[in-house]
């Protein structure tokens, strides 16, 4: 757990970065940060594993000020991922990959295979492991900068605008494959970004921050999106909250048409029946004649639904979204 207990960070020119920030980054859950550019997310980031200093308050891990903690044991127990990913580009992957464990004597062996195992877990081919990092496409060197964060197998990790380098595409991809490893690994995780869709996609709990530092709102995607708290935060989300709101509701209680022995051709739109109420609509919507399957837990369609038929649901269901 980490704790910011009003917290702030001001320069010796007068500029405050952080302005009495207090909020707590619960084990095992993302907790991002997100707003404008100034409003100090990078830099509370940073304060976490003293790479910055704090000025006042306290930030505690596990219950202990982490400036009665040698800074160098400090970040040993956090991986650091950032923007660029940061590799060295003199080393190959898997040497990127296993510079903490050899730091901290673990023979190359043991290193290597564990190196390894971590690029498979990345959704890396084992086969780029001797590449270096100028041979990859940005996308499979983000993955590096991950899997290289999780070597060391740190109980916390930062996450510095990991993604924002590489196109939409591949972006998307690296967002659902960080949330599938979180599922597995349970990481401790704070993450920065400036992208309210990345915020409500990845965090557990998300911080906004407004420019000068200061706390905003602190709350879970779904009351984030539904229940902001003042005109910052709502104009910082967008006038399309509520359609954002819909990845937070489930699917499940659409009434679906039957399907009879009606074939599902290889262009048509499909959606999980136990997914969210935003994948149905997006399915309905971009469908040329503007219905969905509905698919359950085997891939099987257990039912049929229009784009209008959604709306008329959301509409007299969920109103109060928007």
């Amino acid at each position: 757990m980490i704790e910011f207990e009003a917290v702030s960070k001001r320069y010796d020119d007068g500029t405050v970065a952080v302005d009495n920030l207090s909020l707590t980054a619960a084990n095992g859950e993302i907790t991002v940060l997100v707003g404008p550019s100034g409003c100090g997310k990078t830099t509370s980031l940073r304060m976490i594993n003293r790479t910055i200093a704090v000025t006042s308050g306290r930030i505690l891990v596990d219950g202990e000020d982490i400036r009665s903690v040698d800074a160098v044991k400090l970040r040993r127990g956090i991986g650091y991922v950032i923007q660029q990913a940061g590799l060295f580009p003199h080393r190959t992957v898997v040497d990127n990959v296993t510079t903490v464990p050899r730091l901290l004597g673990v023979d190359r062996r043991t290193a290597n295979k564990r190196g390894m195992a971590l690029l498979e877990r990345v959704g890396l081919d084992p086969h780029l492991a001797k590449r270096y990092p100028v041979q990859l496409s940005g996308g499979q060197q983000q993955r590096v900068g991950v899997a290289r964060a999780l070597a060391a197998d740190p109980p916390i990790m930062l996450m510095d605008e990991p993604f924002s380098a590489v196109d939409p595409v591949v972006r998307m991809s690296l967002q659902d494959e960080f949330l599938r490893l979180q599922q597995d690994l349970g990481k401790t995780i704070v993450f920065v970004t400036h992208d309210i869709d990345e915020a409500v996609k990845l965090g557990d709990k998300v911080a906004v921050l407004e420019v000068g530092g200061k706390l905003a709102q602190f709350d879970s995607p779904a009351d984030l999106l539904s229940k902001p708290v003042n005109e910052f935060v709502e104009q910082f989300i967008g006038r399309d909250r509520g359609y954002r709101a819909l990845g937070f509701l489930p699917a499940s209680e659409l009434p679906l048409k039957p399907v009879n022995a009606m074939p599902i051709g290889p262009d048509a739109k499909t959606f999980a029946r136990s997914g969210s109420l935003r994948a149905a609509l997006d399915a309905a919507l971009t469908s040329s004649d503007g219905r969905a399957f509905a698919l359950d837990d085997d891939g099987t369609a257990v039912g049929l639904i229009s784009q209008s038929e959604i709306s008329a649901f959301i509409v007299s269901k969920h109103a109060g979204i928007a």
